[in-house]
């Protein structure tokens, strides 16, 4: 055909399947880098926020007690 009979048409082929394969790999690695970025803010973020949250808890609570504690 034509197109075979003809380097620039190749050439235009390759570029557009290297196209396509740096997007899709682009997309990839974002993707990956994404996911890596929820588990580690699932794994790790939010157990200390919860650690801190309870600490935080228990400080007001005590609080609280000792105010109750002196009042009373």
């Amino acid at each position: 055909s034509l197109h075979d009979a003809l380097p620039i048409y190749k050439e235009l082929n390759y570029m557009g399947k290297f196209i396509k394969g740096f997007l899709f790999g682009s997309v990839s690695t974002l993707g990956a880098i994404a996911g890596a970025v929820y588990t580690f803010h699932k794994v790790v973020v939010e157990p200390v926020e919860e650690i801190e949250n309870r600490a935080e808890e228990n400080r007001r609570r005590a609080e609280r007690k000792r105010h109750a504690a002196q009042n009373g």
